[in-house]
């Protein structure tokens, strides 16, 4: 059921604020896309924002709270977003969006369980055991969002080519931030990388981030980019598909978050003393080189092809470790 332009329109600031935020990566990054495909991504963001900090129980991202009643809050998050794509009144301003993003470009509700399943593996403290099971994860925390903003974006539900695509860039985003994040993960209690990497680099349970282990973390941390490098490619192919304007902000978006993994590699041992960006005058540049290229719109297919996407990372929820 469509809402009042009143309505919509404080839903609108309401995610905007909450974007702002956030993330202020993700709110640079949605000024490229028209104004219409801003707002709705700003409606979809909200949504994402609020349901992650009900799972972990925390505000914004920030310390985590109480976990004892993990089971509650995610019957919570599962309720009220089944009261949104039914287009009824959610109580919270966050799921209203959803209510409304979804009923204007057509997300599914499994599309949402999708990012919830993600949002369950956090919260009930998951670990991989294999790099599939690692990669299946970032599908859920990420590759699945990147699906939903693709259709956002104008990608039909479904283009499955262009949908797997997207996917790509999710994950290459999610190893980015664990190859970042692997010692600030360690320190809450959170470990990304798998039980088979560790156990191949002789690494004791829970003594990765050691100062004497640092070259193994460094080579593992190798490896994640060498993912990331594989799918930021494949999602700029299939960024050809999109309007202008997106097409434009999931270049510079690819750019920047591989830019941030190949800057934890040329780091090396050092990447974790301090924290890894991209400076604001860097995420210009890419900016600009990815008008370029949108404009161009002739992305190399990587070398070998590409020969996966979401059903290889979908099937169900990795095992839990």
């Amino acid at each position: 059921m469509p809402v009042d332009p009143a309505t919509r329109a404080a839903l609108v600031e309401h995610a905007r604020l909450s974007i702002k935020r956030g993330s202020q990566s993700f709110s640079a990054a949605a000024r490229l896309f028209d104004k219409q495909t801003r707002e709705r991504a700003w409606l979809l963001y909200a949504w994402c924002r609020r349901a992650d900090d009900i799972a972990d129980n925390q505000d914004m991202g920030g310390e985590l709270g109480d976990q004892s009643d993990l089971a509650e809050r995610l019957a919570l998050i599962r309720r009220l977003t089944a009261l949104a794509f039914a287009g009824e009144p959610t109580g919270d301003p966050a799921f209203d969006a959803l209510g409304v993003v979804a009923a204007e470009v057509g997300l599914t509700p499994q599309m949402a369980e999708d990012v919830i399943a993600g949002f369950q593996l956090d919260a009930e403290d998951w670990r991989p055991r294999t790099e599939a099971d690692m990669l299946r994860y970032c599908y859920h925390v990420a590759g699945a969002v990147g699906v939903m903003m693709a259709v956002v974006m104008g990608v039909s539900p479904e283009d499955q080519e262009t949908l797997d695509r997207a996917n790509d860039l999710g994950l290459a985003f999610q190893l980015s931030n664990i190859a970042r994040d692997i010692v600030e993960d360690d320190a809450a209690g959170r470990c990304y990388l798998p039980i088979e990497w560790l156990a191949e680099q002789d690494i004791e349970p829970g003594q990765h981030t050691k100062p004497h282990h640092r070259r193994e973390l460094a080579d593992m941390a190798a490896r994640l980019v060498a993912l990331v490098e594989k799918h930021e490619a494949a999602a700029r192919v299939g960024a050809a598909k999109l309007p202008f304007r997106s097409r434009w902000a999931v270049l510079s978006a690819a750019r920047i978050y591989g830019a941030i993994g190949r800057k934890v590699r040329a780091r090396g041992t050092e990447a974790w003393n301090s924290r890894t960006f991209v400076p604001r005058g860097e995420k210009a540049l890419y900016g600009v080189r990815a008008f370029l290229s949108a404009v161009l719109n002739r992305e190399k297919m990587p070398e070998g092809g590409i020969d996966w996407g979401i059903a290889n990372y979908r099937p169900s929820p990795p095992p839990r470790a």
